[in-house]
């Protein structure tokens, strides 16, 4: 016996996909478009503008600048992140409950705050690089997203079977690495992806941290705005977007998506 859909729950569908969808379509079709201004549908189709983004030099900086900042931060904050959810799991009895809502502060906390208070103590205060400003920044906002995911993962480890091995002599820190690390892997995976997409798209904290010579993609996309209204702008819009897909598609290929669900 099979049950048909109602007619309205398939309507509500098709509305929400065409939300979701609408503003990719006409970024994508601007894009395309053959004019020197944004305009949707496009008026022809061409795909200069797309080289036109590699041949001005404040996009080509702020590219590998992002890109830079984005696997750094990530990085660091997965240092930081998975022993900070290892032990809120492992000793969750002995150490304080507040301890595990203090990682989440960085998502509480505005990020337009938490930009300013960076550049007033760290990048004023102490007189600090902007690179290195910009990645302690970066690096704050994304931590709490790598705690929760691999906590997530950790939630359901069974931490006695760290405890047999280290029993039959194996040195905690090699058990780490060889029975729970392997364990969460996908937890580690779906944090770095997070991670990673929230970094290199973030405004907020950027626009503070950003200086001369310095500047990450998003900033410099509103600099780009405010000079000129060109179809640059949706083909460095569809270039991240396309960057998204790729990262999603390097994780399909090499453990699956069905991999990082479990």
């Amino acid at each position: 016996m099979t049950t048909r859909l109602h007619p309205g729950l398939i309507a509500f569908a098709v509305v929400v996909y065409i939300f979701l969808m609408g503003p990719l379509i006409i970024v994508f079709g601007a894009a395309l478009s053959d004019t020197t201004y944004l305009t949707f549908p496009p008026q022809g189709l061409t795909l200069r503008w797309f080289e036109r983004i590699f041949e001005i030099g404040a996009f080509r900086r702020t590219i590998i600048t992002s890109v830079q900042v984005a696997f750094l931060a990530t990085a660091m904050a997965l240092i930081i992140g998975i022993p900070a959810a290892y032990a809120l799991n492992r000793y969750r009895i002995q150490l304080p409950g507040w301890l595990s809502t203090l990682f989440v502060l960085p998502i509480l906390v505005p990020e337009i705050v938490l930009g300013f208070s960076l550049l007033r103590s760290v990048a004023v205060g102490q007189s600090t690089p902007i690179f290195i400003t910009l990645l302690i920044g970066h690096t704050l906002i994304v931590l709490p997203y790598c705690v929760r995911v691999v906590s997530a993962s950790l939630a359901s480890f069974d931490f006695s079977i760290e405890e047999a091995a280290i029993s039959l002599g194996s040195r905690p820190l090699k058990t780490f690495f060889t029975i729970v690390l392997p364990n969460v892997r996908s937890g580690v995976i779906a944090a770095f992806i997070l991670a990673f997409i929230t970094s290199i798209n973030d405004v907020s904290v950027s626009l503070f941290l950003t200086g001369p010579g310095i500047s990450t993609l998003p900033i410099q996309i509103l600099a780009h705005v405010e000079q000129f209204f060109d179809p640059v702008i949706a083909s460095v819009s569809v270039l991240l977007m396309l960057l998204t897909v790729a990262v999603m598609a390097i994780v399909e290929r090499t453990l699956g998506l069905t991999f990082l669900a479990k």
